[in-house]
């Protein structure tokens, strides 16, 4: 059988390469290589303003990342944007939103990472807190820079989640935003502050999202179990 086609959502942003300065699609090279080192083949996706053109894409694709970036539009869930709130992207969050739809339309595995996670929670109807830390007081998801924060995860017992990266696990966060609803998802993982660090829906669909970034770690037991998930979906296709 031939390898699942994952598609991976990108940032559009300013960039510098060579003697060019200009707008570009791009992503780390992470998200791709971690895809391939479990068996996947990355395509990316950025955002693409036609009509029906999520629905085209979905039907080409055997599993999906919405993957990290900026902060989602606080519009989508009626919120005044916080001071610390910056630089979303009205074009990225209507393209994602759309290839949610269509996923979920399709049955599509998806797995969302971090900003992911939050624009999931938010298409669903659901909401976020600005700044976590006004909530938790200190800096420990999100420390600065290029720089991650070394956070301890404590997973629900039962949940996919746990199935594929156990009971406790310590994670790479980069977010200073974070879920507070989650309208049809279940929350099944948390720091030990208290945050919502992952969130999965009920049902056979692989449908997962969390706060941190899988790609950066050593264990990619969850793009192991996206990749595992879109290799059932193309054969139940086929």
């Amino acid at each position: 059988m031939s390898a699942p086609v994952i598609g991976l959502t990108t940032y559009r942003e300013q960039a510098a390469w060579g003697v060019w300065r200009q707008r570009a699609d791009l992503l780390p090279t992470q998200y791709a290589e971690a895809v391939t080192a479990t068996g996947g083949l990355p395509v990316l996706l950025p955002p693409v303003a036609v009509a029906g053109a999520a629905d085209e894409v979905v039907a080409r694709l055997d599993g999906l990342v919405v993957c990290g970036g900026a902060d989602v539009d606080p519009a989508r869930y009626g919120a005044e944007p916080h001071p610390r709130t910056a630089g979303w992207r009205p074009d990225r969050d209507a393209w994602e939103a759309a290839l949610l739809d269509a996923a979920e339309a399709a049955g599509l595995p998806v797995l969302g990472v971090c900003r992911g996670m939050q624009l999931m929670a938010v298409h669903a109807g659901g909401a976020l807190d600005q700044h976590t830390p006004d909530l938790v007081g200190d800096e420990r998801h999100s420390p600065g820079g290029d720089e991650f924060g070394a956070v301890s995860v404590a997973t629900a017992p039962g949940s996919r989640l746990a199935g594929l990266v156990g009971e406790h696990l310590a994670v790479s966060c980069h977010h200073h935003q974070s879920v507070r609803s989650h309208p049809g998802f279940a929350a099944v993982a948390h720091a030990d502050d208290g945050t919502v660090e992952a969130m999965e829906a009920p049902g056979d669909r692989f449908c997962l999202a969390v706060q941190w970034h899988p790609e950066t770690a050593a264990d990619v037991g969850l793009l192991a179990g996206l990749v595992r998930a879109a290799s059932a979906y193309a054969a139940q296709r086929a």
